[in-house]
C-alpha cells in the first residue's frame, strides 16, 4: 500500500510537466486516471524513437496510470468527465486559460459542490497577466525566464538544457503543492486551488543566478560547464574524454593540487583562496587543463576520488546505465507493456522505509482502460446516489 493509496486523481494533463507530476503521485499509490483526447497525449507522436508504434517519450512520464479516451466536445465524453471530477480527490489540468471552464470543469464550477477537491492548474505563464493566453512550452519559457540566457558556451549561441528541465521542475512544484494541500485537507476537510506556471517554477529555480542580479547587480552570462563563483569547478579534457571536477573549497583545492602533482599551486598567492582563483581563473585553468590531458578519465577519476575531491566522468547514456552505482541503486525497473512488450523505465528517486514508491503498471495504451473506468464511475455514482437517498430517508 502506497502513501497515497485510496486517492483518485483526474489527470487532464499532457506533454511533460503535468504528466510528470501525476506519475509521481501514481508512484506513491494514487489512482491516476489519465483523460486523453481521441488523438492522445501530444507526446504519443513525439518520435522517433518508437517501440511498436509507442513513443519512448510518452513512455518516460506516464507509468502507473490508466488511460481513458474522451472527446469533451461530445455529450457522452463530457458527462463521463464530470462523473470523474465528482468522484476524484484531485484534479490536475494544463489547458490554456478558460478551456476547463468552458466545459464546466473549472475549479469554481466544483468548489461548492465538491469542497474537498484539490484542483491544480499548470500553465506557461500563470492564469492572469499579459501572457496568460500564450502557449508555454519548456524551451520557450526557458528562453524568456533566463535559463537559456545563462546556458551554453561563452560567445556562442544560447542552448537549451538536454532535457525539459523547466517542465520537470514545474511538475515537482505541482507535486509538492498537491501533497501540502492533501495534508491541509486531512486537518481541515477543505480542498483548495493550486496554480503553478512554468515561468514561476523557472524563476524559483534560478537560485544564485537570480540573486547575482537582484542582490549583487551582476548579470550572469553563459560559462559552459564552469561556475561563476567557484574555481576549479568545471569540465576538463583528459586524454580520452572529459572529466568534471569540483574543488568547492580551499581544502579540497589543496587536495586536488596534491593529487595532480602540483601542491605548489595551493600556496601560490594568485590561487590561495577561492576568491583569488575566481579572479585569476584565466591563469589557473590552462595549467590544470594541460596536466589533466596527460592521463585518462578513469585514472584521474580514481586518483581524485581517493583524494576526496568531487569528480566524475562525463558519461554517455549507455555509460550511465552501466555505472556500478546506478546498477546498485536498482532504479531501473522492467515492466510489461501491452503492445511494446518488456520495457525498462527509470523508477522513483525517493526511498520510503514503510510505504515505498513503486512502478506497478506500465504506461497505458491510448484508451486502454475506457471500459474499466467508465463502468467503475457509473457503479460508484449509483452507489453514491443510493446512499444519499438512504440518508435522506433516515433524516425524514
Amino acid at each position: 500500500m502506497g502513501t497515497l493509496s485510496g486517492i483518485r486523481v483526474a489527470d487532464f494533463t499532457r506533454v511533460v510537466a503535468g504528466p510528470y507530476c501525476t506519475m509521481l503521485l501514481g508512484d506513491l499509490g494514487a489512482e491516476i486516471i489519465k483523460v486523453e483526447p481521441p488523438q492522445g497525449d501530444d507526446t504519443r507522436s513525439w518520435g522517433p524513437p518508437f517501440v511498436e508504434d509507442e513513443s519512448t517519450y510518452f513512455l518516460s512520464v506516464n507509468r502507473n496510470k490508466k488511460s481513458v479516451c474522451l472527446d469533451l466536445r461530445t455529450d457522452e465524453g463530457l458527462e463521463i468527465a464530470h462523473q470523474l471530477v465528482s468522484q476524484s480527490d484531485i484534479v490536475i489540468e494544463n489547458f490554456r486559460s478558460g478551456v476547463m471552464e468552458r466545459f464546466g470543469l473549472g475549479y469554481e464550477d466544483w468548489r461548492e459542490r465538491h469542497p474537498g477537491l484539490i484542483y491544480c492548474s499548470i500553465s506557461g505563464y500563470g492564469r492572469s497577466g499579459p501572457y496568460k493566453d500564450r502557449a508555454g512550452y519548456d524551451v520557450i519559457v526557458s528562453a524568456m525566464g533566463g535559463l537559456m540566457g545563462i546556458t551554453g558556451t561563452p560567445g556562442e549561441p544560447p542552448v537549451k538544457t538536454g532535457v525539459a528541465l523547466t517542465d520537470v521542475i514545474t511538475g515537482l512544484y505541482a507535486f509538492s503543492g498537491i501533497l501540502a494541500a492533501l495534508y491541509h485537507r486531512e486537518k481541515s476537510g477543505q480542498g483548495q486551488r493550486i496554480d503553478v506556471s512554468l515561468l514561476s517554477a523557472e524563476l524559483a529555480s534560478l537560485i544564485n543566478a537570480a540573486s547575482s542580479y537582484l542582490i549583487g547587480g551582476e548579470i550572469p552570462t553563459p560559462k559552459g560547464s564552469a561556475h561563476g563563483s567557484i574555481v576549479p569547478y568545471q569540465v576538463f579534457r583528459a586524454s580520452d574524454g572529459y572529466l568534471m571536477v569540483g574543488a568547492a573549497n580551499d581544502k579540497l583545492y589543496a587536495n586536488f593540487c596534491e593529487a595532480i602533482g602540483h601542491p605548489e599551486w595551493s600556496t601560490d598567492p594568485r590561487f590561495l583562496t577561492n576568491a583569488d582563483r575566481v579572479h585569476n581563473r584565466e591563469s589557473l585553468l590552462p595549467l590544470i587543463e594541460a596536466v589533466l590531458q596527460t592521463e585518462t578519465v578513469a585514472a584521474w577519476e580514481q586518483r581524485l576520488a581517493t583524494a576526496g575531491v568531487a569528480v566524475a566522468p562525463v558519461n554517455r547514456m549507455d555509460q550511465v546505465f552501466r555505472d556500478p552505482q546506478v546498477i546498485h541503486s536498482q532504479q531501473v525497473v522492467k515492466v510489461m507493456h501491452p503492445t511494446a512488450g518488456e520495457i525498462s523505465l527509470v523508477g522513483p528517486a525517493a526511498n520510503f522505509s514503510l510505504t515505498p514508491a513503486q512502478v506497478t503498471t506500465p504506461p497505458p495504451a491510448l484508451g486502454q482502460h475506457n471500459e474499466e473506468i467508465i463502468s467503475k464511475l457509473r457503479s460508484e455514482g449509483q452507489q453514491a446516489r443510493g446512499t444519499a437517498r438512504d440518508q435522506s430517508s433516515e433524516g425524514a
